[in-house]
């Protein structure tokens, strides 16, 4: 027969039709022999079963009460046409169909389908399978868990399964993404680092780093853009300031000022403000008027300049000095420190600068100590030498064994020489002590000659000026050293009253014995000191007795008493 004919006769039999009506009519009859409770939501029709060449109804189901009773089983014997597909029952929609629970029905509802199911299955394409002559065993039940029912529970199952398909859409496009960053290199953003030593002026910094102003100036509120607005010209000022200053500077010509020695090196010199100036109509004003007239009377004049003292030439002269070295040892510390120690308050301070800047004295430490005495800051100091206008600060530095002196001015006007320091000693209780004093004064000259002879090899004690005598002598040794002795910028003098003969030969051998030198040795034998100082024109001659200051000051000599020895009591 062929399969048209058999086509036919299988739509003319109408015992073996199926219809839907009789279908719900028979699931409603015998709900307990379906393998599945049928579920009729919406518009939804369920597709009507195919059946073999004898008419019997092919199911997809594997219960065994799912066969209506007035529907026989399947023979295996009987031929079967070859157009006729039985479906290989899918495991998982046969495993959800299978079970009776609401939750299995709910999660494999039918697809819904628009068009009327027709009895005649269309051809398909995939392979036809034949029916074992055993009944097939069904799968196995899938556990149902209550995260499948809850996210697959719904009545909406392809809104589901559409949800589904974009999400793994956005995840295969997330992993395709991270895929292809992978093949772009990663620029780190890197900034160039000057190097440590090298310095850019800020404007080149600010180009060459990234600011707040790249930023997207819509994402900024109004305050802020003005704020960085504001911060912006404020730079820009500032550079400009700069900029005009630096350019100032470049035009002002060189006036390097050298820097102080370090302390432990150099040589102090301490001189106090009335040595140093003429304050002696000052002096008159604190002692008549008191201290607040004083002061206001500085302050009033601090812009008028002061007059030079007693020690301004020598501190100039030992500048000189200072300007020598420099030249012959550019990184020479052995020097003259001039530190300005005086009792004053320190507001004549201002007074005071403005005179040592006006004669350009090269004096960068200043002592003020408001009415105290100095003489406790000489030792931190670390001095060497105190020049004062003070004879009771004098005598107390004395005491304190620094070498110190009382200044007192020239008479007269006397010329100076500008490239040489020349400073003139006396002998006795100067450089020396006073042992030899002792003998003159207790039992006269004749046994002060006698004593001297007969101690001739016997060298002096020191006197309070002995380490000063000992500095400038190292400083000359530097000189001597570049062959330079006679062009040396420091002399030193002996002027004393001994006699050459009788008492000059302990003196100069003492000298030696201490390693010193001297340049010039004036032995007098009582002669009066000043006509001889005239011609040496020292810019500082140190005595321990008054009448010979008092000589050389008529004279115009720049004098310096030291308070030391027996002079002073018989005085």
């Amino acid at each position: 027969m062929s399969q048209t004919s058999l086509k036919q006769k299988k739509k003319n039999e109408p015992g073996m039709r199926y219809s839907k009506e009789s279908l719900d009519a028979e699931k409603r009859k015998d709900p307990d022999k379906n393998g599945a409770r049928l579920s009729t939501q919406g518009s939804q029709e369920l597709p009507v079963p195919n059946s073999d060449s004898r008419g019997y109804i092919v199911r997809n189901q594997w219960s065994r009460t799912s066969r209506s009773p007035s529907t026989g089983a399947p023979s295996v014997d009987e031929p079967r046409s070859r157009n006729t597909v039985v479906k290989a029952p899918n495991s998982s929609a046969t495993s959800r169909t299978s079970s009776a629970s609401p939750s299995h029905h709910e999660t494999s509802p039918p697809p819904p389908s628009s068009e009327k199911p027709s009895l005649q299955q269309t051809p398909q394409t995939r392979p036809n399978t034949q029916l074992d002559s055993q009944p097939p065993t069904p799968p196995e039940h899938e556990p149902t868990s209550k995260r499948t029912s809850k996210m697959y529970g719904g009545s909406e199952p392809w809104a589901l399964r559409d949800t589904r398909e974009s999400r793994d859409l956005q995840l295969r496009d997330y992993a395709h993404s991270c895929d292809s960053r992978e093949l772009i290199p990663k620029t780190a953003r890197e900034y160039t680092r000057p190097s440590p030593t090298e310095w850019k002026p800020y404007v080149q910094r600010r180009l060459q780093y990234g600011t707040s102003v790249d930023m997207d100036q819509e994402c900024l509120s109004e305050i802020q853009q003005q704020q960085q607005q504001q911060q912006i010209e404020e730079d820009e000022i500032d550079e400009a300031y700069w900029a005009s200053v630096s350019m100032l500077y470049e035009k002002i010509p060189s006036c390097a000022r050298p820097r102080p020695p370090k302390p432990k090196h150099a040589i102090t010199i301490a001189v106090s403000s009335r040595a140093l100036f003429n304050m002696v109509d000052d002096r008159k004003i604190y002692e008549e008027e008191g201290l607040e007239k004083y002061m206001e009377y500085q302050l009033t004049n601090e812009n008028v300049i002061l007059t030079p003292g007693p020690a301004f030439r020598f501190v100039k002269a030992l500048q000189h000095v200072n300007s020598r070295l420099r030249d012959l040892y550019p990184e020479e510390q052995d020097l003259f420190d001039i530190v300005l120690m005086t009792n004053n308050h320190a507001q004549v301070g201002v007074r005071l600068i403005n005179s040592v800047n006006h004669y350009g004295l090269l004096i960068d430490r200043f002592c003020l100590t408001g009415g105290k005495s100095p003489i406790g800051y000489l030792k931190a100091y670390l001095t060497n030498l105190y020049l004062s206008a003070d004879s009771e600060k004098v005598q107390e530095a004395i005491k304190e064994g620094i070498a110190s002196a009382t200044m007192f001015a020239g008479a007269k006007d006397m010329a100076y020489c500008d490239t040489q320091l020349r400073v003139a000693f006396d002998g006795d209780a100067v450089l020396f002590s006073d042992e030899s004093e002792h003998i003159a004064k207790d039992h006269g000259l004749d046994k002060f000659f006698q004593h001297e002879t007969l101690f001739e090899n016997k060298p002096l004690a020191q006197g309070p000026l002995k380490s000063f005598l000992e500095d400038l002598g190292k400083l000359q040794k530097k000189f001597y050293a570049k062959d330079e002795r006679l062009l040396c910028p420091i002399r030193t003098y002996l002027v004393t009253a001994r006699s050459a003969a009788s008492s000059g030969a302990r003196v100069l051998k003492t000298l030696r014995r201490w390693g010193l030198e001297i340049d010039e040795a004036l032995f007098l034998a009582g002669a009066p000191k000043g006509p001889i100082l005239v011609k040496i024109r020292p810019h500082i001659f140190f005595d321990d007795q008054m009448f010979h200051i008092e000589s050389a000051q008529k004279f115009g000599t720049i004098t310096a008493h030291v308070p030391y020895g027996i002079a002073q009591k018989r005085n």
